[in-house]
């Protein structure tokens, strides 16, 4: 019986230890369970903030704009083109370029003008002692242009086999491209071309009015010309990059390549409302060396960042950094 008794003693406090233990093991575990909840929840909500974040997006100022170089353009109908690279020189227009040579010779008494003057017809240009009847005679201007070429000095003996003045119309310029060998099936007359002067200023369009054909020797090139208007932009001499116009297929919105960025592996493009910059996620298309086709996620009218967009994206990546601490 005593035996009894005593089997039964331990087996009592075998149970109660083995409650203490089960009770300690649960708390442990209530335990970790709960700071990995915790910990969890914490995350949860910096991913929260961090989506937030780039939900808000970027505020900046006009001001701010403008110090960052950020160009804002207007997503729209644009064409994409196939285009061919030119080099090109602008050169006064032949067409209306006059040389003004002395009616006598003789020996240069004064020069009126000089090289940039605008003169009008009938102006006097210089004046020359005639070695015929030793007289003094005005060189006058033909036409109205500016003076562009200036061929003489004062006392200097003038021959009427040598122009003294070069006078052109500078209001429509010819802008001479050089097309290689290899291209010359490409371009035809009447091809349209955009002209990049290089003043910072929208390109010029033009068309192709002229084909040379013969070719130079020394760049083994020929000339396609395009007449433009100058509004001054335009100055003999001077170097210009052309893009000739083989084919062109319109889309319905656009936005400039140097407007894309990756975020997250994603193609996106900032698009402004207010004075916040947001992120958009699109769907790329078509695109030419400038522009590229939006199948998704922009539309008509939408206002982005182009040039220096770049600057936006540094700025959402300070703000998702500061989201982490």
């Amino acid at each position: 019986m005593k035996s009894v008794k005593k089997a039964l003693g331990y087996l009592a406090v075998a149970i109660v230890c083995a409650g203490i233990l089960a009770a300690a093991g649960f708390y442990v575990f209530d335990s970790r369970f709960a700071n990995q909840s915790k910990a969890a929840s914490t995350k949860g909500g910096h991913g929260e903030k961090e989506q937030h974040g780039h939900d808000e997006g970027v505020k900046l100022t006009d001001a701010q704009i403008a110090a960052a170089g950020i160009e804002l353009l207007t997503a729209g109908p644009r064409e994409l083109r196939d285009t061919l690279q030119l080099n090109g020189t602008v050169q006064p227009n032949q067409e209306t370029l006059v040389k003004v040579t002395p009616r006598f010779p003789g020996v240069i008494r004064s020069m009126r003008k000089r090289l940039g003057d605008k003169v009008k017809k009938d102006e006097v240009l210089a004046t020359v002692e005639s070695n015929q009847s030793l007289t003094v005679y005005e060189l006058k201007a033909p036409s109205d242009g500016t003076v562009i070429d200036r061929d003489g000095t004062l006392g200097e003996f003038a021959s009427e086999a040598k122009p003294i003045f070069t006078i052109a119309d500078l209001s429509t310029m010819w802008v001479d491209f050089a097309v290689f060998r290899k291209d010359f099936s490409k371009v035809r007359l009447g091809d349209a071309v955009s002209i990049e002067v290089g003043d910072g200023g929208a390109p010029i369009e033009a068309k192709l009015d002229y084909l040379s054909p013969i070719g130079a020797s020394d760049t083994q090139s020929a000339i396609a010309r395009a007449t433009v208007p100058n509004g001054g932009r335009l100055r003999p001499g001077l170097f210009v990059d052309g893009k000739v116009v083989l084919s062109a297929r319109p889309v319905d919105v656009a936005v400039s390549a140097s407007a894309l960025q990756t975020l997250e592996g994603k193609n996106v493009v900032f698009v402004r409302s207010g004075d916040t910059f947001s992120v958009r996620e699109v769907e790329l298309g078509n695109r030419d060396a400038d522009w590229v086709e939006v199948l998704f996620g922009l539309v008509d009218g939408d206002v982005y960042a182009a040039r220096n967009s770049f600057v936006i994206k540094a700025e959402i990546g300070k703000a998702g950094a500061a989201h982490e601490h």
